[in-house]
């Protein structure tokens, strides 16, 4: 009895950092990112796409795991590296853990850091068209498949 109490309280402050760390990426998420995503990880509209149910779908294209890092509203978020690498992390497995895929990496903050150096600008709807295309658009969602025919048609 005494050796299985002994167990718990060793384990407590892993239990407890885990729990932090969740609730300091849902804090991180409301601040910075749940103005145009929406608490549920939804669409704003055509302007903002749903991360609900599909961003994961991003990793199993070349150039998609780059993507995520690289749009504008996260690579000119104004948090650490080390921060955007746990609340990405988190984001996949909050809104979409069904599609990452299994031999998923987690970002780092070494990674992240790297792909922040080049943020993509006004031509990220279009990056965001050619991935949806390389991943088949039975695997997007139609507003999705929708916009990217758009972008299609202007360029």
């Amino acid at each position: 009895m005494i050796r299985e109490l002994a167990a718990l309280l060793m384990l407590a402050p892993c239990i407890d950092a885990a729990a932090d760390s969740e609730q300091n990426n849902k804090v991180a998420w409301m601040l910075n990112c749940q103005g145009c995503h929406r608490a549920d990880g939804g669409a704003t509209g055509d302007a903002v796409p749903a991360l609900s149910g599909t961003v994961a779908k991003f990793l199993s294209v070349p150039g998609g795991r780059e993507y995520l890092i690289r749009v504008p509203g996260v690579a000119m978020a104004p948090m650490d590296d080390e921060s955007i690498a746990e609340l990405t992390n988190w984001m996949l497995r909050e809104f979409d853990k069904e599609n990452i895929p299994q031999d998923f990496n987690r970002y780092s903050a070494d990674e992240v850091g790297a792909l922040r150096k080049s943020p993509l600008g006004s031509e990220a709807g279009i990056v965001r068209a050619e991935l949806i295309e390389r991943m088949g658009n039975q695997n997007a969602p139609e507003s999705d498949v929708n916009n990217a025919n758009e972008h299609k048609k202007i360029n």
